[in-house]
């Protein structure tokens, strides 16, 4: 009898001394969460027990936090990423817009039908870039919204890519840019949103009419591969890593958002493809590839 209490006692103790050593930890873990909380180190807990669970909830604390510094560094980054577009942004829109009431003064106290008709002329390409402007912003916030997977269907490339560069044709052109087009025989098609490719291919376009020195190669791959390539000594190696960034614009690339490719890049990854671009030789090169 005196035994079983003596065990019993000694449990007890055991037991207490394991829950005082549990509290202790506990409590170190709770002082380091608090201060890592409040100040901006990458620090993890640490603590002095040897429980098993305690380290475990330990540790999982250490990867919730190194995700939480991970979103808190992104959401940083982000935050200064769009406080600088708008400001950018705001600029590219004021300053047609200033354009446009300037000449509005200017027609009230006209009588020449000449000017005035340069006037109207030149406000008219003021607004149509204002237009533009929205439209692309108009265009990115309605891609970030919808949290529904695109309708897909089987999409002939080849008929895609056509008739895009029959409709940016006349964009092209009026830029000094007539495309060289290299276009497999053999029939590609790949389970995608229609829609989708023809504004990816579009703003594969106007990134060209952007950045292009003049000439434009549009190939198409017998393993599907699509390649805009055209010459760009304006660009850097540096730059050419940026563009597929939110609001990144090259001071070459005037009246831009910098959307397009952000937005190619988005609605190309939602299909499961891949687009990339690389730089060499004077020469950028965009690569847009599905599967088939």
């Amino acid at each position: 009898m005196w035994c079983l209490c003596l065990i019993l006692f000694v449990v007890i103790i055991i037991l207490l001394l394991k829950i005082v050593m549990m509290k202790k930890t506990a409590k170190e873990i709770s002082e380091q969460f608090e201060k890592i909380l409040k100040t901006d180190t990458n620090k993890i807990i640490t603590i002095s027990g040897n429980d098993k669970e305690m380290k475990k909830l330990a540790d999982n604390i250490n990867k919730q936090l190194k995700i939480l510094r991970k979103e808190y560094l992104r959401y940083k980054h982000g935050n200064f990423e769009l406080k600088t577009a708008i400001t950018d942004i705001s600029h590219d829109i004021r300053t047609p817009l200033t354009a446009i009431c300037g000449y509005l003064d200017l027609l009230q106290d006209n009588t020449d039908i000449a000017k005035t008709n340069e006037y109207i002329s030149i406000m008219k390409e003021r607004a149509e870039l204002m237009q533009q402007l929205t439209e692309e912003l108009f265009r990115y916030s309605v891609i970030l919204s919808d949290n529904a997977k695109p309708e897909t269907e089987e999409v002939l490339i080849n008929q895609v890519l056509e008739d895009s560069m029959m409709g940016y044709y006349a964009v092209l052109t009026k830029r000094g840019i007539f495309p060289e087009i290299r276009m497999t025989e053999k029939q590609i098609t790949a389970k995608l949103n229609k829609e989708y490719l023809t504004r990816i291919i579009y703003n594969l376009l106007n990134n060209a009419v952007k950045y292009s020195d003049g000439d434009l190669q549009i190939t198409l791959t017998d393993v599907g591969e699509i390649i805009f390539a055209n010459t760009a000594k304006e660009l850097s190696s540096v730059q050419v890593d940026q563009l597929f960034d939110r609001f990144y614009t090259v001071k070459t690339a005037r009246n831009s958002t910098g959307l397009g490719l952000s937005i190619a890049r988005t609605l190309t990854e939602e299909m499961g493809g891949t687009i990339s671009a690389e730089y060499k030789d004077d020469v950028l090169a965009i690569r847009l590839m599905f599967n088939l």
